[in-house]
């Protein structure tokens, strides 16, 4: 063995080590305890990818573990108890207090249905905590019931005595009226040991109207991480003040007619309002239209209403985007600034040199000389706009979650997560990009540079704060974005352009690319990710299950798992949501099909329906000691072992207690 010991760094290092483990018995227990949790089975990871505000069906997901749980409820009781009782065990997992008010009020011996239910609740619990230690079990228990739960885990049926044991901790929980209590106590646990880690490779926010209900539902949870997406950026760029990202935040909003999560902030838009109604009122703004989901009604004023405030917020983004692109020329944007670029005496826009006609071409707030000005009364309404976006503590809150627990990209048991893209030349080398002026960056180094500038944006003392606040409109919308790549952001074209070519958004060498083994493996060796079984995992562009289009790519190099969880893909992707499930046997690919409410789900016991796919298995069950817990843990033992050696040798003495 090298030991450590020969150096001040190191003995300070021990010394410091020694503080948590004062002697030789406290660091050897350790040992065995780090040891034994390393042949435990590897714990099970969910990915998800695109959820786009769809807070019911992303709760629902969680609460059933992506099919898990009902797997395991059949695995356990198959043919002991019906169909009908297990759809109801599996629905009071999900949603305890809710299916206990509907069973109490139609059960006729609810005592006897206590006695049954908790019996199997813990016999549930038992299986999912079974690739756990006691110790981090018991730290997933609530306080309140931790002792009863941890003795009704780990006591057996078996032995008579231990049965009578178990029968009267049983019956005296329903003797004193906390039977419910204990109930849902027991099934949130059994939520949280299904899932040990979850991974949201982006777009928490726009299209659906619960991103803020998802947020407030990760701030509670026990352990996740998020690999920004395009649409978190720019709700993170609105919060740090881009005027450029607030207008883009609000047109998406009014375009899907969805406002919840804006009123959730209290981002006041009866400005935006009144100026809209003063400009617009009489435009019909056909082509601003809300896009209207089943369910979503709107009477037809608030429908015109809708539209002309769409129209208002989508001239002051092409405004104030001109204004961002016009003092950044270093991003080669300048040809995005589509004002400038209308002859509104002919009407036509001049693209590339040739000329198109517009649909439209009333625009009361533009000067022709000056098209990218804001008038008096657009720089009041943004400044007002503005205003609502930085004093929203509920918004900064969120965003806080984000940065807290997120960042461009992440590298988890030999799996490269990112949501989007990685910037490639024709051949498929790394590019490198400019994202500071003069410098330089490609793979690892550019997503790194890129997470740590859009930190700078929130940071009140950086020199770099203002060029990051702008930096957040060209990750949203730059060619070489690897939150976007695509050739341009063609939202002008389809608004005013009859010419439907022109709304085309070539995709980036990435998209091209990607199916390459060749091309997947230079990218995962350039972020040093090891393992013979290794993958890159991303989301951004749907795939199109219903079409045949398979989601595992490159011979199953990259798995591609933005499946439509937004109602508004659904027709495009034919289903509604991946959940890829990484377990100690392997990956499987789970398929949802659209999930109707939670109302359905805890009223007629409907539940997701989900196929799962096999991907990839292992031939052998994967173990803590396999993953990258695994490595930290034999660091941990080594330096340990270290300890010991230098209490057995007088380098550092013991502290007997």
């Amino acid at each position: 063995m090298k030991h450590l010991t020969g150096n001040e760094t190191d003995l300070h290092y021990l010394q410091l080590l020694a503080q948590s483990f004062p002697t030789v018995a406290d660091a050897s227990t350790e040992i065995i305890n780090l040891e034994a949790i390393m042949a435990l089975p590897k714990g099970t990871e969910h990915f998800l990818a695109d959820i786009h505000g769809e807070s019911e069906a992303f709760r629902h997901i969680l609460k059933n573990a992506s099919g898990n749980i009902k797997r395991k409820v059949n695995e356990l009781f198959g043919n002991d108890i019906r169909e009908s009782e297990k759809k109801e065990l599996c629905t009071l997992i999900y949603y305890p207090e809710e299916k206990l008010e509907l069973i109490k009020a139609q059960e006729k011996d609810i005592e006897d249905w206590y006695r049954i239910t908790i019996h199997q609740l813990v016999k549930v619990c038992r299986d999912v905590s079974s690739k756990y230690t006691r110790s981090k079990v018991r730290k997933s228990l609530p306080q309140d019931f931790a002792y009863i739960i941890e003795e009704l885990l780990h006591e057996s049926l078996s032995d008579n005595d231990k049965a009578a044991y178990v029968s009267v901790i049983v019956n005296t929980i329903i003797s004193t009226g906390r039977a419910d209590d204990f109930i849902c106590a027991i099934c949130n646990v059994i939520q949280r040991l299904a899932i040990d880690q979850l991974h949201i490779l982006g777009d928490i926010y726009d299209r659906g109207p619960g991103a803020h209900i998802i947020m407030d539902t990760l701030r509670q949870y026990h352990s996740w991480d998020i690999q920004w997406g395009n649409h978190d950026v720019l709700w993170m760029g609105a919060s740090a003040g881009n005027d450029a990202c607030i207008c883009n935040v609000l047109r998406l909003c009014l375009r899907y007619a969805n406002l919840t999560t804006i009123e959730e902030y209290g981002i006041n838009l009866v400005p935006l309002a009144t100026f809209a109604l003063d400009v617009y009122g009489n435009d019909p703004c056909l082509e601003f239209q809300p896009k209207l989901l089943p369910g979503n009604t709107m009477d037809e004023k608030t429908k015109q209403l809708t539209a002309k405030m769409h129209k208002a917020i989508a001239v002051l983004q092409f405004k104030t985007e001109a204004e961002i692109f016009t003092r950044r020329p270093e991003w080669q944007m300048t040809d995005r600034c589509m004002l400038s670029m209308v002859n509104y005496e002919k009407g036509t826009c001049n693209i590339d040199g040739k000329d198109y006609e517009m649909k439209s071409c009333n625009f009361p707030t533009v000067d022709p000389l000056h098209p990218n000005k804001l008038t008096a009364e657009e720089a009041d309404l943004m400044q007002k706009l503005h205003h609502s976006f930085r004093i929203s503590e509920k918004l900064h809150k969120h965003i806080n979650t984000l940065l807290s627990h997120g960042c461009m990209y992440t590298i988890s048991n030999s799996n490269l997560l990112f949501h989007a893209a990685i910037p490639l030349n024709d051949d498929g080398s790394l590019k490198e990009i400019e994202i500071y002026p003069g410098r330089k960056y490609s793979g690892k180094e550019l997503m790194h540079n890129i997470g740590m500038m859009i930190r700078e944006a929130f940071q009140n003392d950086s020199d770099d704060k203002d060029y990051a606040r702008d930096y957040f409109l060209y990750l949203w919308c730059g060619k070489e974005s690897p939150l976007f790549c695509k050739s341009k952001m063609a939202t002008f074209e389809r608004y005013f352009l009859v010419d439907k070519d022109t709304y085309k958004e070539e995709k980036g060498n990435y998209f091209k690319l990607r199916d390459s083994e060749e091309v997947c493996d230079r990218i995962l060796d350039a972020f040093g990710v090891k393992g013979t079984n290794r993958h890159i995992i991303n989301g951004h562009v749907p795939v199109h299950a219903g079409s045949g289009e398979n989601p595992i790519k490159a011979g199953g190099k990259l798995m591609v798992i933005d499946g439509g969880f937004s109602e508004a893909y659904h027709k495009e992707t034919g289903i509604a949501g991946y959940t890829l499930v990484y377990h100690s046997r392997g990956f499987q690919l789970v398929q949802h099909e659209p999930f109707t409410s939670a109302r359905d789900a805890i009223a007629r016991e409907i539940d997701i329906k989900s196929t799962t796919q096999i991907i990839e298995m292992s031939a052998h069950r994967m173990l803590v000691a396999d993953t990258d817990k695994g490595e930290e843990l034999r660091a941990q033992i080594a330096d340990l072992k270290e300890l010991l050696y230098a209490y057995r040798h007088g380098i550092i003495t013991e502290r007997r207690r």
